[in-house]
């Protein structure tokens, strides 16, 4: 069964707080390593995930504005921070609070990008769960998909914008 015709099961997986969740993709964001934390708490053999899209762990509670604020700030060559809802193979979820940096060549060029994802703190989750529920109703109140996701990130920059700070500075005071 392909992992969109597995149900959700609202079961929410836990890793312990001294564990890392490491992977790593190339510029497609296609999944070039993962380590063994990774693959057991997301269900999913190395192999299963060499090569895959990251979006393979794609929970359709996480707003796709957010992973155009990510995708942009990677590209700008900066690392970027935030919380994540991810889904296992099976359908469970699990939370994360991810880093995900651009990594370089000699040149300076981004050659892929790396991502260190910790447990979040539960406090933060809690706060983010209805701020991404705000912003997927604003996605799917529009039929154009790609509408959605505009509006989704103005949503976004306006609300960075009315609190007057940055992304960064917004998540860590979550």
């Amino acid at each position: 069964m392909a992992r969109q015709d597995v149900p959700l099961t609202g079961v929410e997986r836990f890793f312990d707080p001294d564990e890392v969740i490491v992977s790593k993709t190339d510029l497609k964001g296609r999944i070039t390593y993962a380590n063994r934390v990774f693959q057991r708490v997301a269900g999913y053999s190395e192999a299963e995930l060499m090569g895959a899209p990251h979006s393979i762990v794609r929970h359709p509670a996480m707003p796709r504005c957010v992973f155009k604020l990510l995708w942009d700030t990677l590209e700008a060559k900066q690392e970027i921070f935030a919380y994540v809802v991810n889904r296992a193979r099976n359908g469970d979820h699990y939370w994360v609070f991810a880093h995900v940096t651009p990594s370089f060549d000699a040149s300076g060029r981004i050659i892929g990008y790396h991502s260190s994802r910790r447990v979040p703190d539960r406090s933060a989750v809690d706060k983010v769960v209805p701020l991404y529920r705000q912003l997927l109703d604003i996605e799917n109140s529009h039929a154009d998909r790609k509408q959605g996701m505009a509006a989704g990130f103005a949503a976004v920059v306006g609300l960075l914008t009315e609190k007057g700070i940055g992304y960064d500075e917004f998540v860590f005071s979550l």
